[in-house]
């Protein structure tokens, strides 16, 4: 797991400026803590951050040539199945110096040009130069596990790992987007291939830029099939299926010559992953766990049961309320606005799991794959409920109405209201408004006029889960939201979580559900092996009976949320009081000051819980105060 940067320049002048090197090469530091390399010519610089993971050797540093240096790579991620594609390609003649992934990619290329993407099986974020052709290609892996930003003008392409880093190029720019910060407030992350600076983009998942002169061609590489399904539903076969080829997408991710373990949660695919190490491992799993002092958001003793169950070494941690001290650090490392509050479990997490290993496995995955979330019991209800005559529907919304307002977060009146207010009849409405933050109510009483002026051209934030919903209209309900959650929460939320907060402690974690042979398989399963009545995830828990605990099988999901109604009530109560109603956040001419403190308010008071709001508006202010002030 490394950081990568790099510069094409169109007009063949050479990048004098040693010191941006270094300064974008510094800013990535975190990921990369254990080389550093450079390669320049009249065209192309190339730099690297490495964390030393296959081959600790100096033969495994970057940036990487082939034999006559033609060609040169820059590599973040791991590719599981190189060591299956390097007898081919010594037997096409191409010589290896290292025992790396990076040179088998470097000499797939060689071989097969744009298409060696295909054959990756992995995780990964790439550059390949090649000298002969004079032509740059830039690529991201299947699901988006990798992140990479570029810039691009008349005379250069600037790219890098992370945002922070392109903003060292004198270059590049810091105009805030409005339409970011507008889709931020919906989505609680900044949807690629939009920046939170106009100038910036990413570049979206199973997708490869191409750069030959100044021309530059952006293209997909795969997708997902949810239309093509299974023939042979029979359960058994299918669970021996999926059995088989999750273990086998663990086995791969074993591969590794520094110390390894795996975050538990005590939930299914955490477990499940586990479970699997435990075949392949002859020393037990190192294990990893946290939970908070808050019983509500504990999942502490689900985790031990599954330490237990299969002998792993395990280790735990509680996170206490002292947010204060480390949200401008974790803002500066997540790059843009981006308000998932588990960010900061999974900060802390990476923390503790990296004093033991260096890489981890988990369970990521596993609920976009095989339909896991609440949601997908909610949006089966809709369904239900919207085959009901209009007129009994009406009147439960209006039933839904009149419910009091529950601040506790798993209370069922508060659920029941929710649920009745979102059911509009439409599969996409509910969808959306079950992903979204602000609704655009909501925004027009938040923001000032000048801002909204500023958004009066723009379409509404909630056009980009729209826009993936209309493509999958098609398919069986169940796909179409599994479709648009990998396309969008997965990549845009879920693997950039993981990612900023795993590198910033130099931690790589490995995913064998998001390995892309099972999400394929995940695909092709009707929808009724993925939700059966209300019993989400289905074959793989029917899969998984005798290998899991029936306690972790079945019981209630948690996710991984953070007590942020209790602490705004409590320890962060007067810090974020004072952060979003001070002078300097007033001033950037955003939000009105009374509906913010009315927010505020109506929580402190237990009048309705605005928690994940609140810290979506706090997460913006210090944004604002580590990248712009």
């Amino acid at each position: 797991m490394c950081g990568i940067f790099g510069e094409l320049r169109f007009n063949g002048k050479r990048w004098e400026d040693a010191r941006t090197c270094q300064r974008m090469g510094d800013a990535l530091r975190h990921r990369g803590p254990d080389q550093s390399g450079l390669f320049q010519d009249s065209h192309i610089t190339l730099g690297h951050r490495r964390l030393s993971v296959i081959d600790l050797s100096e033969a495994g540093r970057q940036p990487m040539s082939n034999e006559d240096e033609s060609i040169w790579i820059v590599f973040n991620g791991e590719i599981y199945n190189f060591q299956d594609l390097r007898p081919q390609l010594e037997q096409n003649g191409h010589r290896f110096r290292s025992q790396t992934d990076s040179e088998v990619i470097l000499h797939l290329y060689e071989r097969d040009g744009i298409s060696c993407l295909d054959k990756l099986r992995g995780m990964f974020a790439l550059a390949i130069w090649d000298g002969r052709r004079k032509s740059l290609l830039l690529a991201r892996d299947r699901l988006g596990k990798k992140p990479l930003f570029y810039y691009h003008d008349a005379s250069r392409l600037v790219f890098a790992s992370e945002m922070k880093a392109l903003l060292e190029h004198p270059a590049v720019s810091r105009e805030i987007d409005p339409e970011a910060v507008d889709e931020y407030l919906a989505y609680q992350y900044v949807p690629a291939p939009r920046c939170i600076f106009r100038n910036i983009k990413k570049l979206l998942p199973a997708h490869y830029l191409w750069l030959q002169g100044s021309q530059l061609e952006e293209h997909p590489y795969w997708s997902l099939d949810f239309a093509t399904k299974l023939k042979d539903t029979n359960e058994e076969a299918l669970g021996g299926q999926l059995v088989r080829l999750l273990d086998e997408a663990t086995r791969i991710r074993l591969r590794s010559d520094v110390p390894l373990g795996a975050f538990l949660s005590g939930g299914v695919d955490s477990s499940a992953i586990v479970a699997m190490m435990a075949r392949h491992t002859s020393a037990p799993v190192k294990t990893f766990s946290i939970g908070f002092e808050e019983s509500d958001y504990n999942e502490l003793k689900y985790a031990r049961m599954v330490a237990k169950r299969f002998g792993t070494e395990h280790s735990e941690f509680v996170v206490k309320p002292e947010a204060t001290e480390v949200l401008p650090l974790l803002v500066w490392h997540y790059d843009e606005p981006y308000s998932d509050s588990s960010a900061l479990p999974t900060y802390y997490l990476s923390k503790l799991t990296q004093a033991h290993v260096t890489v981890a496995l988990n369970g990521d995955g596993g609920d976009e794959a095989f339909a896991g979330y609440e949601k997908y019991r909610a949006m089966k209800l809709f369904t239900r409920l919207n085959s009901l005559p209009h007129s009994i529907r009406h009147a439960l919304q209006r039933f839904g109405a009149i419910l009091p307002e529950q601040p506790a977060r798993r209370n069922l009146l508060r659920k029941l209201k929710r649920f009745l207010h979102t059911s509009t009849g439409n599969v996409r409405d509910e969808y959306v408004s079950l992903m979204t933050l602000f609704s655009a109510a909501e925004k027009r009483l938040l923001y000032t006029r000048e801002f909204a002026e500023r958004l009066r051209e723009a379409p509404p934030a909630e056009h980009f889960l729209i826009t993936l919903l209309d493509r999958s209209s098609q398919l069986n309900w169940v796909d179409r939201i599994s479709s648009t959650d990998i396309l969008s929460y997965l990549p845009n939320d879920l693997l950039v979580k993981v990612d900023r907060a795993s590198m910033a402690h130099a931690l790589e974690l490995r995913s064998p559900f998001l390995d892309h042979k099972v999400m394929e398989f995940a695909a092709s399963l009707p929808p009724k092996m993925k939700v059966s009545g209300l019993t989400t995830k289905y074959l793989l828990k029917h899969a998984l009976s005798g290998v899991l605990p029936k306690e972790i099988l079945h019981r209630k999901k948690m996710g991984f949320g953070v007590p942020l109604n209790h602490w705004f009530r409590s320890s962060l109560k007067e810090f974020a009081t004072a952060t979003l109603l001070s002078q300097s956040s007033l001033a950037r001419n955003y939000f009105q000051r009374g509906y913010v403190q009315h927010l505020v308010s109506e929580h402190i008071e237990r009048r309705k819980d605005n928690a994940y709001k609140i810290w979506n508006l706090l997460i913006l202010e210090i944004w604002h105060q580590t990248y712009m002030d």
